[in-house]
């Protein structure tokens, strides 16, 4: 397995998948970037219009508290304690996608987790007096659907066994790589340099030969 490399240094390791999972973190502290803040606030936000507008039409429908008869909307078997759950987990979603930033990607991954926990919980539960939520397998399947979109959205360029270089996660894990930015930038732009001058000195010399090859065609 070959091994990748960004500015120098080793973006992938060299250990198969297994080392690269041993490797994987979560980092406590962030930096907020625009680019991946939109990732989260679009993975909270779609989300959060879902389950808000599933526990309005819930609520619409006066369903008793703790039933658990038939009901459903689009699919999904409700009652009132559902409905009011839905809403209110919708209404921390759309907090998060309005904050943004590392507050939304947390977010987005707890309440991920909260509900891939929520369907294995709840499919214990299916067929006994405890299911108060009223849940069937088409709940559960959302369940564990939703949790999943949630965590991948939170997870979006923030988990990783290596992050790429660039990345503002791997940034504030590496102070001392950021010191040597402005210096490895300098570096850069001098190639950028001297690659277009050796461009244009090639040009050049190509367009000198070829008048020179025309000049000599002429005279002979």
């Amino acid at each position: 397995m070959g091994t990748f490399t960004t500015s120098g240094s080793p973006r992938l390791p060299s250990t198969g998948p297994l080392g690269l999972l041993q490797r994987a973190r979560l980092d406590e502290h962030l930096p907020v970037d625009r680019r991946l803040s939109r990732v989260y606030r679009i993975g909270a936000g779609l989300v959060g219009l879902g389950l808000v507008i599933f526990g309005a039409l819930g609520i619409t429908e006066n369903l008793d508290m703790f039933s658990t008869g038939d009901d459903t909307i689009w699919g999904l078997n409700t009652n009132g304690a559902l409905s009011w759950l839905s809403i209110v987990v919708g209404l921390v979603l759309f907090f998060g996608m309005v904050r943004g930033g590392n507050l939304a990607s947390t977010l987005n991954m707890l309440i991920g987790a909260a509900f891939v926990l929520s369907g294995f919980v709840n499919l214990a539960l299916l067929e006994t007096g405890a299911n108060v939520l009223n849940f069937r397998m088409s709940n559960v399947i959302f369940s564990f659907a939703a949790g999943l979109l949630l965590m991948s959205f939170g997870m979006y360029g923030r988990v990783s066994g290596r992050l790429p270089h660039d990345n503002p996660y791997w940034r504030v894990r590496h102070p001392e790589a950021g010191e040597d930015a402005p210096e490895r930038e300098k570096r850069a732009e001098h190639g950028r340099r001297v690659l277009d001058e050796r461009q244009r000195d090639e040009a050049a010399r190509s367009a000198s030969g070829a008048v020179h090859r025309g000049a000599t065609d002429r005279h002979g």
